[in-house]
C-alpha cells in the first residue's frame, strides 16, 4: 500500500504525508491524501518539511540534559504578560520547563485583570522554582513592563520571550554551547513562525539569518527572537526605553550592541531554527499594518544610534514595513576618483561618464579612463575630445597586455582622490543619490568597500551581492529576479553585509586598496574583485552592498565569458588560485550567507531531502 501511494504523490508530497501522520495521527488524512496528489509544494510545505527532519530528536534531548559544560551560565527569560490566552499561556510556559538545558529561570511580570491568567501562573510558579513572578499593580507599558522583569532577574544573560511565542527545546543548551567562547557578549538564533494549534502547528515564514551584519542590522532588527546578551550591558545600559515602546526591542538591541563592540566582544550566532514566532490576527506577525507605530519608533531608535555614535546621518522610512534606509551625510565633500578601463566601446564609455556627469548629485569626481590597446583610431580621437569636454577627465596609458586587475591598479596610481570607484565601461547611472549614497557608507570607518545594485538592461538584478563557495568559489545571489523582488528576508532591497561585491562597480578607500595592495594582479580577468574584497575582510573591514544604489550594467546575461578552451584553462587556474588562497574561508562556509542553505543549491532554497 505504501508503495501505490508513493508513487501517487511527488516527493516533497510524499514526505510530507507521513510527517502529517507522524504528528497528526490520520485525522483529516483523505484532504492530505488529495492535496498530495497535486503536483508542487509551496515554499513552507518545503520549509516545514525540512524543519521536521533537521528539528532534535528526543535521543539528542536526553544526551544534551546529561551534558556537563565547563560554564554553564544561568539564563533569565523576561516576559511581560497580559490576559494571556490561556492556551498560548501554557504552551509559553511549557517551551521553557521542557528545555534540555536546566539553568533558566523564568521571570514573568503579570498584570494581568484575568483572574485565570493569574490562578494558571501561580499553578506553574509552584511547580518550578524556577518560574519568578512579579504581579503589576498597574500596567507600565510594554517596555515598563519587561522592566519589572528585569528587577527579578538574576541570571548571567538576559533574554526575552514574548507571551504568545513557543521555544524549542533545545534552545537553551545551543545558546549555551555558544558561550563556551567566553568572550561572547551576545548570542541569537535563526528563527520561524507558527500557526495553529500546538499538536499540528504549522511552521513557516523561517528567517535563516547571517552571522552579525552591522548594515543589515541599521536596516531592519533581523536579529529579533532569539538573542541573549549579557546582563551587565543590560544594567549599564539601564534597560528598556518606554519612549520606543512598539520597537523597545530594536532600541535595546542597538543600544546593546554599541556596548558590545566597543569594549570588542563577541557577537554570535546560532544558525539552528530555535524560536517559534506565533502569528494570530493581533500579533504584529500576522498583520503588520496593526502596529505602525512600532515602525516609527524603529526609526527613532536608529536616529538616536547615529546620535550616539557621533555620526551625521537621516534615516528615512521604506514602502516596506519595518525596513528602514540610512543616508549617511559625506562629511567635507572628499573628492572620489572614477577608474574606467576602456579599449574602443567609446559609446559605451560615453553612456557611462554622461550619465554621471549630467545625472549625479555628488559632483567632486574626477574621471580616470584607462586606455588599453584601443585598436580603432577614432577612439583616440574620441579621448582628446573627451578631455576638452570635461576638465574633470583624465585619459592615462596602459602600455601592457591586457590585465584588468594590473589596468585598474595603474588607474588608481594616476588617480587623486582619497576614496575610489572601480567601474566597467558598460555600466550606466539610475538613480542620481547612488553615488552619494555609496560614498556615505564607505565613509564609515567600519567598512572597507560598498557595492550598488546593478541591473541588466530589462531591469532585472545582474548584481545585490557575493556569496562565497558557490561553484567551488563564489556566486553572485538574486540574479534575474525583477528589481522590485523582495527576495530572501527582503535582502536585495535593503542594505546589508556580503563577503563580496562586483568590481564592476566598486567603492573603496585609497588607504584600505593600498593597505590590502591593490587587486591581485595573479587574478588576470576574473575573482581578483571577490580575492579583493577577501582580503579587505582579513583586515577586519565590512563589504556592504547598497541597495539604494542602482546602475544598468549592460552585460549580457548569456554572454559567455570562457568560450574556448584557452579561456577556460585560464578561468580555472584562477578558480585554482582563489582555491589555494581562502581554502580555510570556504570551508568554513560564508558568514553573511546561512549554513542551512547548501551552496550546490540555488541560492535561498531549501529542500526536505538536504
Amino acid at each position: 500500500m505504501f508503495r501505490v501511494i508513493k508513487k501517487a504523490f511527488n516527493p516533497v508530497s510524499y514526505y510530507r504525508l507521513f510527517s502529517y501522520i507522524k504528528r497528526k495521527g490520520f485525522k483529516g488524512i483523505m484532504g492530505k491524501f488529495k492535496s498530495g496528489m497535486r503536483e508542487g509544494n509551496s515554499p513552507d510545505e518545503m520549509y516545514e518539511l525540512w524543519f521536521l527532519k533537521h528539528r532534535v530528536k528526543d535521543a539528542e534531548l536526553l544526551e544534551e540534559a546529561k551534558h556537563n559544560f565547563s560554564y554553564s551560565p544561568k539564563i533569565s527569560i523576561l516576559v511581560p504578560t497580559y490576559n494571556t490566552p490561556k492556551r498560548f499561556l501554557k504552551e509559553m510556559i511549557d517551551s521553557v520547563i521542557g528545555q534540555s538545558y536546566s539553568n533558566w529561570e523564568l521571570c514573568i511580570a503579570d498584570g494581568s485583570t484575568d483572574e485565570k491568567t493569574k490562578k494558571c501562573l501561580r499553578e506553574y510558579a509552584e511547580k518550578d522554582k524556577r518560574i519568578v513572578i512579579t504581579w503589576l499593580d498597574k500596567n507600565y507599558g510594554i517596555s515598563g513592563n519587561t522592566n519589572k522583569a528585569l528587577e527579578i532577574a538574576t541570571g548571567d544573560f538576559i533574554s526575552m520571550l514574548d507571551h504568545d511565542d513557543v521555544f524549542e527545546k533545545d534552545l537553551l543548551f545551543e545558546v549555551v554551547s555558544a558561550l563556551q567562547d567566553k568572550s561572547a557578549d551576545m548570542v541569537y538564533t535563526d528563527e520561524d513562525k507558527i500557526v495553529g494549534k500546538r499538536r499540528s502547528w504549522s511552521y513557516k515564514d523561517p528567517n535563516f539569518k547571517p552571522d552579525f551584519s552591522i548594515d543589515l542590522l541599521r536596516s531592519h532588527n533581523y536579529i529579533t527572537h532569539f538573542v541573549a546578551i549579557k546582563k551587565d550591558i543590560i544594567d549599564e545600559i539601564g534597560g528598556f526605553r518606554s519612549e520606543f515602546d512598539g520597537s523597545q526591542d530594536f532600541d535595546l538591541l542597538l543600544r546593546s550592541v554599541e556596548k558590545v563592540l566597543a569594549r570588542k566582544g563577541k557577537i554570535l550566532h546560532v544558525p539552528k531554527v530555535l524560536y517559534h514566532w506565533r502569528i494570530h490576527s493581533q500579533s504584529t506577525a500576522g498583520n503588520p499594518e496593526s502596529k505602525l507605530y512600532c515602525y516609527e519608533a524603529g526609526r527613532k531608535a536608529l536616529v538616536e544610534h547615529y546620535e550616539r555614535l557621533g555620526i551625521k546621518a537621516n534615516v528615512e522610512m521604506t514602502d516596506m514595513w519595518g525596513l528602514y534606509h540610512t543616508r549617511y551625510e559625506t562629511v567635507g565633500n572628499p573628492l572620489l576618483s572614477i577608474i574606467i578601463p576602456n579599449k574602443d566601446h567609446i559609446d559605451d564609455l560615453e553612456k557611462c561618464i554622461v550619465s554621471l556627469v549630467e545625472n549625479s548629485t555628488y559632483k567632486n569626481v574626477e574621471f580616470v579612463v584607462v586606455e588599453n590597446n584601443s585598436e580603432d583610431e577614432k577612439t583616440f580621437k574620441y579621448y582628446e575630445e573627451l578631455e576638452k569636454r570635461f576638465d574633470n577627465v583624465r585619459v592615462v596609458y596602459w602600455k601592457g597586455i591586457f590585465n584588468y586587475a594590473a589596468i585598474n591598479n595603474f588607474g588608481v596610481k594616476e588617480a587623486k582622490g582619497d576614496y575610489l570607484l572601480l567601474l566597467n565601461n558598460d555600466t550606466e547611472l539610475i538613480l542620481p543619490d547612488s553615488v552619494g549614497d555609496m560614498l556615505g557608507i564607505c565613509m564609515r570607518e567600519e567598512v572597507g568597500v560598498v557595492g550598488p545594485k546593478l541591473l541588466f538592461a530589462d531591469d532585472t538584478i545582474q548584481h545585490a551581492g557575493i556569496v562565497l563557495g558557490f561553484g567551488g568559489f563564489a556566486g553572485h545571489v538574486f540574479t534575474q529576479l525583477t528589481d522590485d523582488n523582495l527576495g530572501f528576508m527582503m535582502r536585495p532591497r535593503i542594505n546589508c553585509n556580503y563577503s563580496a561585491v562586483t568590481g564592476a562597480c566598486l567603492m573603496t578607500k585609497r588607504s584600505v586598496y593600498e593597505e590590502v595592495g591593490g587587486l591581485t594582479e595573479d587574478f588576470v580577468v576574473g575573482l581578483n574583485d571577490v580575492d579583493f574584497c577577501m582580503k579587505v575582510r582579513k583586515k577586519n573591514y565590512f563589504i556592504t552592498y547598497d541597495a539604494f544604489a542602482k546602475w544598468h550594467h549592460y552585460e549580457s546575461k548569456s554572454r559567455g565569458y570562457e568560450d574556448t578552451p584557452e579561456k577556460k584553462k585560464r578561468f580555472q587556474g584562477e578558480i585554482d588560485l582563489f582555491q589555494s588562497l581562502w581554502g580555510e574561508e570556504l570551508k568554513k562556509g560564508d558568514p553573511f550567507y546561512n549554513p542551512n542553505f547548501l551552496v550546490t543549491r540555488a541560492p535561498f532554497t531549501l529542500h526536505p531531502e538536504d
